[in-house]
Formats: structure tokens, C-alpha cells, sequence
């Protein structure tokens, strides 16, 4: 028999687990529907926003084209949540690991998180 605490750990895992699901649910549902709103722009103005073969690649960049309504930058604003969207959900794994006192999946899944940060850094800088 599963004592009251281990009832209760399974229960709140259970919990963690759907939150997870949600996440990723909500995350590309919310990153489709930017895109497909740039998609849209972009057939209707008939251009980009921006000078042939170019595109925005910084968050700078991106945030000042969404204020302009540039379909690129719109796009990109959608492609850069759906980056987002498994990121949280290694954090949201850390939380899950830490709150069963599993310590080394902890270890591991910042290890996971450090390197996705990395990598992002890494793109941001063009490096």
C-alpha cells in the first residue's frame, strides 16, 4: 500500500504532467496563430517589410518590425514562441524534479536548460 505522501507526490506529478501538456498545447497553438496572422499580412501587403532576401534576426529587430506590422518580423515573432515553448518546459521539468526531491534529474535538466540558453545566447550573437 502507497503511503499518504506518496499518494499525494503521484497526484501532484499527475498534476505537473497535464500542466506540461497544456504548455506545449497553448505554446504552439499561440505560435501558429502569429504565424499564420504574418502568413496572412504578408499575402495581402504582398511583400515581406523588408529589402529582398533579408529578414529580421534580433529580438530588437523582430519587435520593432511587429510594431510596424512587417509580415517577416510577425513570422519570426511566431517562430521565436513555438523556440520558447519547449524551453518551459525544461523549466517547468526542473520544478517537477525538485518538488519529488529527484536531485539528479534536477542536475540534469539545468544542464539541459544551461545549454538551450547557451545555444540561444550563441544564435543571438551570430557566433
Amino acid at each position: 500500500m502507497a503511503t499518504q505522501k506518496e499518494q499525494q507526490t503521484h497526484t501532484e506529478m499527475a498534476q505537473v504532467e497535464k500542466s506540461i501538456g497544456v504548455i506545449l498545447q497553448i505554446g504552439v497553438i499561440v505560435s501558429a496563430i502569429i504565424i499564420g496572422i504574418g502568413l496572412l499580412l504578408l499575402l495581402f501587403t504582398g511583400h515581406s517589410g523588408y529589402p529582398a532576401a533579408t529578414f529580421p534576426a534580433h529580438f530588437s529587430t523582430i519587435f520593432r518590425g511587429v510594431i510596424q506590422l512587417k509580415p517577416f518580423a510577425i513570422i519570426m515573432l511566431g517562430l521565436f514562441c513555438l523556440i520558447l515553448t519547449p524551453v518551459l518546459r525544461v523549466v517547468v521539468s526542473i520544478y517537477a524534479f525538485a518538488k519529488e526531491h529527484d536531485h539528479l534529474y534536477v542536475i540534469i535538466t539545468t544542464v539541459v536548460l544551461i545549454i538551450l540558453l547557451f545555444g540561444m545566447v550563441l544564435g543571438y550573437l551570430d557566433i
